[in-house]
């Protein structure tokens, strides 16, 4: 039973990933379909709140009831990123993923996207890093020889909490691990002392998209990567419209002005394309929403004595 247990933990992944991938292209059929059918249609198994009711529940089909509040967790994610009307609240994300990891404490997808999504800042997620360290600490729990945890809960700390001190730490308890990389002990003292840089949020995204197992957390970490870029090109366009402020310009605030007086060659776009906005009455520059890089993400609080320039 073990082995067989072992194989199919082992060819799950590709499955999930693949689901996933399908999950999040169908949300909007998928919930359109769950809000024709009655409460009393629905799997029962999906509604329990103990993850001790639930193994007991499931009998001996722990894996297969993980997977499939795994697929619920998705569900909900996407479907309440999809929701245009009343609060985002994602509400039953967090319950679901500690369903999936309690039916199978060694379920390492549902550990590190769960920490993502649960970390992910509103209106895209629930903004809630206290509940992903608690996740990814019972992933610790459960496997501890598991370095990539502790570079997840150093992430999270990092960009979430801002709490530098305790992403240096998680970092060099990773360090630490046998088989973690060298550039983990690099990463700790880096935060430790450059916390809130840009150019360190840099290096902590590409150090992610190198060693991530998968390619949706490699996907993730590239995305985030052009945000960054992103918010260089923000910073450098608003610098022009302070320029123009100088020079006597004021609202209503154009690109078609800027370029009038010389300020611009063209309409700026972000790297995926999409023309900048600026807004007419505070000349104020931001991303599109209809660029796949919205919304860009609350940069890190710099260390004490770090200044930051004003967007």
């Amino acid at each position: 039973m073990s082995g067989l247990r072992a194989r199919a933990r082992g060819g799950r992944l590709p499955w999930l990933l693949a689901a996933a991938a399908l999950l999040a292209a169908a949300t909007g059929l998928q919930m359109a379909s769950l809000s024709q059918r009655p409460v009393r249609d629905l799997p029962a198994v999906l509604y329990l709140q103990s993850p001790t009711v639930a193994r007991r529940a499931v009998l001996s089909f722990d894996m297969l009831a993980a997977d499939l509040y795994w697929l619920r967790a998705l569900q909900h994610f996407g479907a309440t990123r999809l929701q245009t009307s009343g609060p985002r609240t994602f509400e039953n994300l967090y319950p679901f993923l500690d369903l999936a990891t309690s039916l199978d404490p060694r379920f390492v997808v549902a550990y590190r996207f769960g920490a993502i999504f649960l970390s992910e800042s509103p209106p895209g997620g629930p903004g809630r890093p206290d509940l992903a360290v608690r996740l990814l600490e019972k992933g610790v729990a459960a496997t501890p020889d598991r370095w990539q945890y502790f570079q997840d809960i150093g992430f999270v700390h990092y960009w979430w909490t801002g709490e530098y001190a305790k992403a240096a730490d998680a970092f060099s308890k990773g360090a630490a691990i046998d088989g973690a990389p060298w550039w983990m002990r690099s990463l700790a003292a880096v935060t430790l002392s450059e916390g809130g840089d840009r150019q360190t949020s840099r290096l902590l995204w590409r150090s992610l998209s190198q060693t991530a197992e998968n390619d949706w957390l490699r996907r993730d970490a590239q995305r985030r990567l052009t945000q960054l870029d992103a918010l260089d090109h923000l910073d450098q366009l608003q610098a022009v419209v302070a320029r123009g402020r100088l020079s006597g310009l004021s609202a209503p605030w154009s690109w078609a002005q800027l370029l009038q007086a010389g300020l611009l060659s063209g309409v700026p776009i972000d790297p995926t394309g999409v023309p900048y906005v600026i807004d007419i009455n505070t000349g104020r520059v931001d991303i599109d929403r209809r660029s796949t890089l919205w919304p860009l993400p609350t940069e890190p609080r710099g260390l004490p004595g770090m200044a930051r320039e004003p967007r």
